[in-house]
């Protein structure tokens, strides 16, 4: 009894416990800080008695042994729920489920809803952190109501950040995975990530009324449409500086990245490369951009 009173106490400084109308919601963040995560990869859980899991998250003995932890004793996990298949998300996928024999739903594996534009690409190199072994037991697709015991959510097929990103309604709250978080922008990163793609969802949740979003990392967000809002304009900021050096010159990604993201340090500037890469492959959907010979990380990008 001792032993798992001591990690009882370890969970508990993980745990953040939110009170929706919908009902109860526990927060358990994973140990795996980074530039990428922030404070770590949230893990929520809904609901009472027969519960839901959102996102078990990276593959780490210590986030199994909180996310059971969080759990009350007459308490059992009857269902998984993965808004994307990056590795900090999903690689606890199968550990979880055969502890708990919880079935997983999911947009489907890792190469689902990949825009068709950068399917058949190969020299755009990305493939940061995607768990290629996922394989849900149910797909769920967009607008879908999926029942999980005595509740149900609802799915939106949200694109962008990554192919198969999904965000999971249940009552006025909004899990929101990477497409919306509260202390950084996503990255987009080709050809898992569309920048077309993701700027069409974050119009998706704009459309939409909640009163909170629960994101993958970092806090909750109370003011969901004045962030989607930035998030928007950020990105539409960002698009404006890329036009303005394009008009300078032809340019690669790498090369627009040193110029732009002066303020960034210089071991965040390939991920920053990948996001202007995004911005650039977007441009030529618009005929706004074009780029010298077959499209790749390494091509020289000039105005249409």
């Amino acid at each position: 009894m001792s032993g798992r009173g001591e990690k009882w106490k370890l969970a508990l400084q993980h745990i953040t416990r939110i009170e929706t109308e919908t009902g109860l919601i526990r927060r358990v963040r994973a140990d795996n800080p980074s530039p990428l995560t922030g404070t770590g990869t949230n893990t929520y859980v809904l609901g009472r008695g027969s519960v839901c899991v959102v996102d078990p998250g990276p593959d780490l003995p210590s986030h199994l042994m909180e996310i059971l932890n969080t759990l009350e004793p007459d308490e059992h996990i009857s269902s998984i729920l993965v808004t994307h298949s990056h590795l900090d998300h999903s690689a606890m996928v199968p550990r979880l489920k055969n502890v708990t024999g919880a079935p997983v739903y999911a947009f489907g594996d890792s190469r689902a809803g990949r825009s068709p534009h950068l399917e058949g690409l190969s020299g755009l190199g990305g493939g940061e952190g995607v768990d290629g072994g996922f394989s849900p037991d149910h797909l769920v697709g967009d607008g879908q109501d999926v029942q999980l015991g005595e509740f149900s959510v609802r799915s939106y097929w949200t694109p962008g950040h990554f192919g198969n990103h999904l965000c999971f309604e249940w009552g006025d709250t909004l899990f929101t995975g990477d497409l919306v978080m509260g202390w950084a922008t996503s990255l987009v990163s080709p050809p898992d990530g569309d920048l077309t793609a993701f700027m069409a969802s974050l119009d998706k949740l704009r459309a939409k009324t909640h009163d909170l979003y629960l994101p993958g990392h970092g806090e909750a967000i109370s003011t969901p449409a004045d962030r989607v809002d930035e998030l928007t304009n950020h990105r539409r900021m960002r698009e404006g500086q890329i036009l303005d050096r394009l008009a300078e010159g032809p340019q690669t990604a790498a090369e627009l990245t040193a110029s732009i993201y002066t303020d960034v340090p210089q071991h965040l500037h390939p991920a920053a490369t990948r996001n202007v890469l995004a911005h650039l492959i977007d441009l030529t959907q618009k005929n706004q951009a074009t780029h010298e010979g077959e499209l790749g990380q390494d091509s020289i990008f000039s105005l249409s």
